[in-house]
């Protein structure tokens, strides 16, 4: 006898899941027929107790998210085997069984077996929504609804390769001043812990008044050597308690408005936030999203809840009659050339291909913004490095050049 783990729907179409011993998988199903409910999926599971622990200890390790590359490479499969003529339940059940993610496999395996029972794709993955987002099953509703889903597919693999070529490009920039600020962290450490204390017991024997930036080196590394569990505390306690409030809705809103009035980083935080917004309004307006439907969407994925705002006043203003433009330009985010592009989209009766123009202006300046980042920081971190040096040089050469002239001075 072994132990199967299966899922199956009752004669109410509810779903049933649990663990059974059987012979095998058939005598398995054979049984679960027979008390009217119809089995989705069969496994075979583990029976001795040190295998049951060791399949909980991997499903609590195991990574439960699905990373970008992983969603663009499952676009553009079904994109392929849609446009193939492949049914969409054999192409989801094939790519599920496939899949090297085991999370990412559950949520195919969950999604065939919903479509199994009749429901639609874009309900089986609204189910989901950690994998894939608002605007995913969105773009997979009009797909479905048009009879072109290999073209929503291929969209959407497009826009998320687009968006993975964006964070890639940011960490390309932040790369260096965070290593740059990680070395000076770890350099202020090793100073406080080791290289202070061992200075200041050497001035310690020579009984003479140090002068004030010495003295206020040992100051500090003696309450870095004694308070040190303090301090992290201190840090830890300001990091969870910011993670929380960023976590609330006033909390998220304030952040997103305080990052955008950055110095530096502040204007390149908005040109991203625009830049996705017009180059999926594009992406929506032209798969046939409904105006209005599409702004709401595009509210909660911009990914900045200030912006996200805005863009549902430019809603309520459409709602009320007002043209498009007049809506944006009320909202403030937009320069006069992107105004006058959208309004010669709205005249035209191509709004789709001037905010696809729009997009590929903002993106030109995230690129030329990120580029100028790492020189725009530099000098910022060459004189933060240049004052801890000269900290440092005072607190530990004026005493021994002061000591070095009294012995003159005496002899």
């Amino acid at each position: 006898m072994s132990l199967f783990q299966f899922t199956g729907r009752d004669a109410k179409g509810g779903k049933v899941s649990g663990s059974r011993e059987s012979g095998s998988m058939d005598s398995l199903a054979s049984e679960l027929l027979a008390e009217h409910i119809t089995p989705l999926t069969i496994q075979l599971q583990a029976k001795q107790g040190g295998g049951d622990v060791l399949v909980a200890l991997r499903a609590l390790l195991r990574s439960k998210r699905v990373e970008l590359q992983e969603l663009i490479i499952f676009c553009r499969q079904m994109y392929s085997l849609s446009k193939a003529g492949v049914p969409i339940i054999r192409a989801i059940g094939g790519l599920g069984e496939s899949n090297r993610n085991l999370y990412f496999r559950e949520v195919l395996q969950a999604v065939r077996n919903d479509l199994e029972s009749g429901m639609s794709m874009a309900v089986s993955l609204n189910a989901h929504p950690k994998v894939f987002g608002t605007l995913f099953v969105s773009m997979i509703s009009v797909g479905e609804n048009t009879g072109q889903l290999d073209q929503a597919f291929r969209q959407l693999s497009i826009y998320l390769e687009l968006e993975r070529e964006t964070r890639k490009r940011i960490k390309q920039a932040t790369r260096y001043p965070l290593f740059v600020l990680s070395a000076m962290m770890v350099g202020l450490t090793v100073i406080n812990l080791f290289v202070i204390p061992a200075f200041a017991k050497v001035f310690a024997q020579f009984h003479a008044q140090l002068p004030l930036p010495t003295r206020i080196l040992i100051g500090t590394s003696e309450f870095f050597q004694q308070y040190w569990w303090l301090l992290g505390m201190v840090v830890t306690g300001v990091i969870v308690a910011f993670i929380k409030w960023s976590e609330t809705e006033a909390g998220a809103l304030r952040w997103d408005r305080i990052k955008l009035r950055l110095p530096i980083v502040g204007g390149l935080f908005e040109r991203i936030a625009l830049a996705r917004f017009t180059r999926t309004f594009a992406m929506m307006y032209r798969a046939g999203v409904p105006l209005l439907q599409t702004l709401s969407i595009n509210s909660a994925s911009v990914g900045n809840r200030y912006i996200g705002q805005a863009i549902l006043s430019m809603r309520e203003g459409v709602e009320r009659g007002e043209a498009l433009t007049s809506s944006a330009a009320a909202s403030g985010l937009f320069t006069p050339l992107v105004l006058q592009m959208m309004a010669v989209g709205e005249e035209t009766g191509a709004l789709d291909d001037l905010f696809i123009e729009v997009a590929d202006f903002y993106e030109q300046e995230v690129d030329y913004d990120l580029k100028q980042l790492a020189d725009a920081i530099e000098p910022i971190l060459i004189v933060a490095m240049g004052g801890m040096v000269l900290v440092l040089a005072l607190g530990v050469f004026l005493p021994m050049w002061e000591l070095s002239s009294a012995a003159k001075g005496g002899g």
